[in-house]
């Protein structure tokens, strides 16, 4: 008899334990979609993390990462999902590393997500950013592949978004990759390889008028030809 009324108290408090997990992961998707629609990103990411603990999935560790990394909360999107590489990774999961990895300084782990994007598609925004870490980490073989294939296959109609100036202005993507193409060409010579350099700046400027960024780059490697030309013109000692 005491057994059967210890089981029956056992049975009692599961069901009575899934009755109240229900009702909190009931709450919890009402709160969430609340959140959502008053734009209220906190509310959002406490919502989410309540139903993972209550009901842990990669779908909903995917969304929780990438609203941070929507919010620029690149640390506690990779907390939340992790650095390493995995084949089972969703799509999400793998732009929330790469582009976490990036923002946070680490582009040697982040070019194989990148990579693992590109992959997946051959996507021309992925291949920019593919090839502006290979060149951050000087490996001007990869990068120039990338920017060959952007040259080859960016359309009028494609652009790129730039945000060191007060205004954030958009550029033709095409241009963007001869700015990059350019930044490898002086990269390989940082002395011989000055003019040409400045020739594929002036090109990409006939592209996109109004890419700031091409201006304050051709600036400094113009001084850097002066400053060159005028230690060669010092008298040797």
């Amino acid at each position: 008899m005491k057994k059967l009324f210890g089981l029956v108290l056992l049975m009692t408090s599961f069901m009575v334990g899934a009755q109240t997990n229900s009702e909190l992961l009931k709450h919890y998707e009402a709160y969430y979609a609340q959140m959502k629609s008053q734009g209220d990103t906190q509310g959002v990411i406490n919502a989410m993390t309540h139903l993972n603990l209550l009901s842990p999935s990669e779908a909903r560790k995917d969304t929780l990462a990438y609203i941070y990394m929507s919010e620029n909360k690149y640390m506690q999107a990779l907390n939340t999902i992790g650095i390493k590489q995995n084949a089972t990774d969703s799509d999400i999961a793998v732009e929330v590393k790469a582009v976490s990895l990036k923002s946070v300084k680490q582009p040697k782990l982040a070019v194989e997500h990148f990579e693992e994007l590109f992959k997946r598609e051959k996507n021309l925004l992925v291949a920019y950013e593919l090839a502006e870490i290979y060149l951050q980490i000087q490996n001007l073989v990869e990068a120039d592949k990338h920017i060959a294939f952007g040259l080859e296959n960016s359309k009028p109609e494609d652009k790129k978004a730039y945000y060191e100036t007060q205004t954030p202005y958009e550029v033709s993507l095409k241009s963007s990759f001869m700015y990059l193409n350019a930044i490898s060409t002086f990269s390989k010579d940082k002395k011989a390889n000055i003019d040409a350099a400045v020739d594929i700046l002036d090109a990409a400027l006939k592209e996109a008028p109004n890419f700031s960024l091409i201006n304050i780059t051709k600036k400094e490697l113009l001084r850097q030809k002066q400053t060159l030309q005028q230690a060669a013109a010092q008298p040797k000692q």
